[in-house]
């Protein structure tokens, strides 16, 4: 009888350990970058030496298949300011959770919306002194969202977001339901097409209605892009517009970049620097910033050099 009995102890053991396997083997990534420079910044007054982080990341994301034809999917992501002097440096970037298949993908929580995902790859200083955030609207992301895509039809998708009056952004903007829309052909990364193109629609989000047109492409070593933007206010219709081009050449390990925005009545940018490749999760790279904003006397002035490293 006890040697029936720990037969059945072994074997539930062991069903178990196969069971918890199973869920355990659910794919799972974790991922992340540290992009730190050291730079020294001149606003106005003087120039300040920093040592800060430029959006350094980290987070979990996976897949799981639910059925042949539904995945769930989830991401969870928070930036790690590296240049902060809490020890509290964690901040909440993108965290939502869906369902794809067929019929596209749905995915709630706090997400980019599709108009700031528009802008693909042509922003060449994302994330340092030079962003594009600095001079247009649109670059928003919100806590309380639904985004859903369509399937690719050949290279194009469509997708929309749907930003909720309760959400904290809207509610201090005095803004009510707001939507984001976008068409979007190629691929960003310019590895499955050579040309990225995307129009997009912001209206009432966070206070402003944002119509965006960009356009990227890759000519042997060359890259070049460009975005039309006019934004206004959604409570006066106070219109705006500008543009942004952006250029990079390859030479091997080494990406020479340049970039110039304006937006009218606001003031504009231009940036020129560099990456070299270690590897390929790690880069060295430098920049320079010059910003002017119209009604200022002088100019806002931004030079760094600084190491990226994915994982």
């Amino acid at each position: 009888m006890m040697n029936v009995f720990c037969k059945t102890l072994l074997a539930s053991a062991l069903a178990s350990a196969t069971l918890a396997s199973a869920y355990a083997a659910e794919p799972l990534t974790v991922y992340g970058k540290l992009n730190v420079t050291a730079q020294s910044n001149d606003e106005g007054d003087e120039s300040v030496t920093t040592i800060q982080s430029n959006a350094s990341r980290f987070g979990v994301k996976g897949e799981f298949e639910l059925s042949s034809s539904l995945e769930a999917f989830y991401t969870v992501e928070y930036e790690v300011d590296t240049g902060d002097d809490s020890k509290n440096n964690f901040l909440a970037r993108n965290q939502f959770v869906g369902l794809k298949g067929d019929f596209g993908a749905l995915s709630v929580g706090r997400n980019d919306t599709i108009l700031k995902v528009s802008q693909g790859k042509v922003d060449l200083f994302n994330d340092l002194s030079g962003d594009i955030k600095h001079l247009f609207k649109g670059e928003n992301r919100l806590a309380q969202t639904a985004t859903y895509l369509t399937p690719a039809f050949g290279d194009f998708k469509v997708g929309v977001t749907y930003a909720a009056e309760g959400d904290g952004a809207q509610m201090s903007a005095g803004s009510d339901d707001g939507f984001s829309i976008a068409a979007l052909y190629g691929d960003a990364k310019l590895k499955k097409t050579p040309i990225f193109a995307s129009v997009a629609y912001d209206s009432d989000v966070k206070g402003y209605d944002v119509l965006r047109a960009t356009v990227q492409g890759k000519v042997a070593d060359l890259v070049l892009g460009g975005m039309y933007q006019q934004q206004e206010k959604s409570e006066n219709g106070d219109s705006k517009n500008g543009f942004l081009l952006s250029a990079a050449y390859h030479i091997d390990a080494v990406v020479l970049k340049a970039q110039y925005q304006d937006m009218e009545d606001k003031g504009d940018s231009w940036s020129v620097g560099g990456d070299y490749k270690l590897g390929k999760p790690t880069k060295l790279l430098a920049f320079y910033t010059n910003r002017s904003i119209d009604g200022e006397s002088s100019d806002d002035k931004y030079f760094g050099v600084g190491i990226e490293h994915k994982f």
